[in-house]
């Protein structure tokens, strides 16, 4: 039995004809006929008879349409339950981030909040990028990193793009090549290099620096976390590629933009679709968009200067 079977039940009972019925809940009289033989086949009892040319409930019909309208007002209860759910502002809402991007946005989310926002729940989750969907599972929005050249998101999830961010080459201050105001493959490629471990960010790019100037890079050291790896470049431990806006400024260091290769990353957040049904999940969405755009737009830093 379902919800429309017992509403048709109801009904008759009340209105006392099949085609009352159909009227009433804008159906043609055979379709009412057929949901109420499908509700009989799992009743073990009748719960209609014939009187005359009208059809009426039986005595175990008007127990089971007096329990429908139990049923019907504990559907709406729920209903009322689902929809406050879905409408609260002041929801829990779960975010999971990459380190940088962690770094870079989970404060913006944290300061100044109101009483009455999204109540969040955050985590960093450091993955290679074709386990963020997994994470849609977990988390209400995942921040995750999407290079060129790379298969897109599955259709599982919704993406919503927040940067598309330059990937330049972190120099110790002091290095030759730092008075230059841009590099190329031809470079930078023979000299020591710090990239991620296989299978994440950056190692596209960094093979593709490889490709364009035409000879293996000298991969010396193999860090995911940007912060170490500044403090390894500045300590003249070799060369790397480092995201523009989502990483620490280094008195020590200087980013120097990257020509010949599409060394850019994208952030995107994704979500299943349905989540983004809770008003708490789109608020959250529209201040990580708002945060994003503020760092586009407030970046005023010239590539290679130690405050990148």
């Amino acid at each position: 039995m379902n919800e429309r079977q017992l509403r048709i039940l109801r009904e008759l009972g009340e209105l006392g004809s099949v085609t009352a019925v159909a009227e009433a809940l804008l159906m043609t009289p055979s379709a009412i006929s057929q949901h109420l033989r499908l509700l009989q086949r799992s009743i073990p009892v009748p719960l209609t008879e014939r009187d005359g040319r009208r059809l009426v409930l039986t005595d175990a019909g008007r127990v089971l349409a007096g329990a429908a309208i139990e049923v019907e007002s504990a559907l709406a209860r729920a209903r009322t339950c689902v929809d406050e759910f879905v409408d609260a502002p002041a929801g829990d809402v779960s975010v999971a981030a990459f380190h940088s991007a962690a770094a870079t946005f989970f404060p913006v989310l944290l300061r100044d909040r109101d009483p009455g926002a999204p109540r969040l729940s955050l985590a960093d989750e450091d993955v290679a990028q074709d386990h963020f969907p997994r994470l849609t599972r977990e988390y209400d929005l995942v921040v995750a990193h999407h290079l060129a050249h790379t298969p897109p998101w599955p259709r599982t999830v919704t993406a919503t793009t927040l940067l598309s961010e330059p990937l330049d080459v972190a120099l110790p201050a002091g290095h030759p090549l730092a008075r230059r105001e841009s590099l190329t493959p031809a470079d930078v490629a023979g000299l020591p290099w710090i990239t991620v471990h296989d299978g994440f960010p950056l190692m596209a790019t960094v093979d593709a620096v490889a490709t364009a100037a035409n000879r293996r890079l000298d991969i010396v050291h193999r860090v995911n976390e940007f912060t170490v790896v500044a403090e390894l470049v500045a300590a003249g431990g070799g060369v790397a590629l480092m995201p523009r806006w989502t990483t620490r400024p280094h008195p020590a260091l200087v980013l120097r933009p990257l020509t010949g290769v599409h060394a850019v990353r994208r952030i995107d957040v994704l979500h299943r679709p349905e989540r983004a049904a809770r008003k708490a999940v789109r608020t959250v969405l529209t201040e990580l968009r708002r945060a994003a755009a503020e760092l586009r737009t407030t970046d005023t830093t010239t590539p290679g200067s130690g405050g990148e």
